[in-house]
This record gives C-alpha cells, structure tokens and sequence, in this order.
C-alpha cells in the first residue's frame, strides 16, 4: 500500500467517538522489545542492523492485523513523509532521523504501527480514540505474542524483558492517554494536577512526548515504572488516574460556568473570530484557537456536527500536513497564510457560537 492511501484518511484514532472522547483524544500502548544476541540498534554495526531488520520486517508483515499493510524502509521515506507520520503519532520523532538499516509498518486504519530498529530492535504500539486502554493494551498484547512465537526476544528471568533504555526495562510497556485539558489551564488548576500525577508515578507531557510543549492543552500522560509491576496492574492504575483527571476537568468546566463565564465565552468567541478571519496563523496559535472551539463544541455553544472539522483541523493544519499537498516546500510566512486559508474556508458556515445556557451534561463534558 502506498503511503498516499494511507493518508487519505484521517485514521480510526483521529474520529473523535471513542468513550469520554470530549476530554481523552485518544489511549496509547507501546511496547519495546530486542532480539536476544544482538547489540541494540544505537551500538549495532550497519550490517547488523540490516540483519536485524530483514529478520523482523517479514515476520511483522506476516501478522494478521497487516494485511493490506503499509510497509517501508525508512530510507525510502522523504523528511517530509517522515514528518506527517510523526505528526500523526505513527512513528516517533527519533525514528524519524533514522536512514538505513530501519523500517515502519503500520496497518490502513493507522491503530497499529512497528518502527523497526528505533531505539530497540522493535517498537510496537496500538492507539484508538477515547478512553480504550483496556482494549489497546489487548489489541498489542496479541501482536506480540504472535511475534515473540517467531522472534527470540531478550528476556531475563529477573528483570524481563531488556531494552535499550534501562528505564523501559520489564515490561518494555508505555501506556499513556492524550487528554483534553483547556479548563484546568484556564482556571490555573493544571500544574496543580500534574504535581497530582507525578507523585504517584506518572508522567505528564506535551504533544508529541518527552519535551515538548502541551499545544492546543492537550497534555499525554503515561506509566513511569515498567520494573516489577504487571501490564494489567500498570493499565489500571492509569486508568483510574485519567478518570480522575476527567473528573477535575469536568468540575473546572462547571465551574467557569458558573463563575467567569464571560472570560470563558471571551476566549470561545474570540477563537471563532480569529479563525474564521485571520490570513496568516501559525500553528501554536491555531491549535490553541481550535482548543477553545473543541471547548465550545463540548459545552453546547455550537452543535456537535462542527465537532468533526474541528477535530480534523487539529491534525491537517500541522506544518507536514500543510506541505504534503503541495508540490513545493513553503517557508514559514507561506505555511502561516495557507493555514489560515484552510481553517477559513472549513470553518466559513459555522454557527456563532449560542450564549444560552447548556444542559448539564454538555457542561461537565458528558459524551
């Protein structure tokens, strides 16, 4: 499958209509496995990389879950191609710069993807949208155990499973889940929660992971410990964790209802002006702005068929995105106005936004 026919859809985790979809954009698990008697891909010369990955890509293409898969080695992807896989969350940043000797494989409905040779030999993961990591984490336990009947995979007794970072060792597992937080941020509660989060284990980070910025309030959040704690024990704590984020973020959201709700509808009303009227955006702006619209989606104040294209402009108005339908590079100013052409013209029929007052479950951001 070519990676064009990939693209042309937006992925079964980007539709928005997994359970508690309002404020958890979607749930991850990633698994990171090594080859027994091989050196890690960071210390592995050229042709054992090659040879770790011509033993591992055919065994992956194998499994069911890939059929009509979309298959390639990394050096055959464009930095362009590269980046809109990162901005969809299909591969990593750092697998990403990789060139020879390193693959990806990813299904056509983009739930499950295999970076091969990354910082291990194997990095599985399945994403879906909403609140689902009881059923992600099932989903990629199944492709593993079909590998690990295949491939001998590194595993001691004492420790589990060995991995390149001492800090994936065990179960090799990160569960994490993108939420939705724009209320928390603006009642000033967020870093509150995440001193919450992180004192019991978990991590809080931006967009796309380790070290970088929560744009648009989105914020992931993922296990820390993979060393003596079960996949199931692990999955559940996080989930009960992100329930109880859900829950701070649906109070904030009555509670600037019912407090400020002119400085809440200032910022709803302000983002459907900008977006509906600005030239040139660039994209921290816009993700921001289109924060506020999912926020007035949520609340009631536009009706939920604007949800979709909300939802779509978080992901198709990312620099990557912007450039892969056109037939040269833009420089930034270019990307800025073509950004901002795209959201006028999706978001042109839009409502404005209604001032009554919403039903309580569209307040506390009930699906």
């Amino acid at each position: 499958m070519a990676l064009h026919n990939i693209l042309t859809s937006s992925g079964d985790w980007m539709r928005g209509d997994g359970p508690h979809h309002q404020i958890v954009v979607s749930s991850r698990v990633r698994l990171a496995r090594n080859l027994r008697n091989f050196a890690f891909p960071g210390w592995a010369k050229k042709n054992e990389r090659l040879q770790i990955l011509e033993t591992i890509k055919p065994q992956v293409e194998l499994l069911p879950e890939m059929s009509d898969a979309f298959s390639v080695y990394s050096q055959d992807l464009s930095a362009l191609e590269k980046q809109v896989l990162v901005e969809r969350h299909l591969i990593s940043r750092e697998h990403a710069a990789k060139g020879m000797g390193s693959a990806v494989v990813m299904n056509r409905r983009q739930t499950l993807s295999i970076m091969i040779n990354e910082e291990d030999h194997l990095r599985m993961q399945a994403i879906r949208s909403g609140l689902q990591l009881k059923s992600v984490f099932k989903m990629i336990d199944k492709v593993d155990s079909l590998l690990e009947e295949r491939l001998d995979f590194a595993f001691s007794p004492q420790l589990g499973y060995l991995t390149a970072c001492p800090t994936n060792v065990g179960t090799g597992m990160r569960a994490s889940a993108m939420v939705h937080l724009p209320a928390l941020v603006m009642s000033e509660q967020i870093n509150q929660v995440i001193q919450a989060v992180n004192k019991i284990g978990l991590a809080v980070r931006g967009l796309y992971g380790e070290g970088t910025e929560a744009l648009g309030n989105l914020f992931q959040v993922s296990n820390q410990t993979t060393l003596g704690e079960k996949e199931e024990d692990i999955i559940a704590r996080l989930h009960k964790v992100i329930e109880q984020i859900i829950e701070h973020e649906q109070n904030a959201r009555q509670l600037l209802l019912q407090k400020k709700p002119n400085t809440l509808l200032d910022h709803i009303g302000r983002g459907y002006g900008i977006l509906q009227h600005a030239y040139s955006m660039n994209s921290k702006e816009a993700l921001n702005l289109l924060s506020f619209m999912k926020l007035g989606i949520d609340l009631g104040f536009f009706p939920e068929p604007c949800r979709q294209p909300v939802d779509e402009l978080f992901m198709e108005t990312q620099p990557a995105h912007l450039q892969k339908g056109t037939a040269q590079k833009l420089a930034a100013d270019e990307r800025d106005s073509l950004r901002a052409e795209i959201i006028r013209a999706k978001l042109g029929a839009f409502p404005k936004p209604s001032v009554g007052t919403p039903g309580p479950d569209q307040a506390a951001g009930n699906p």
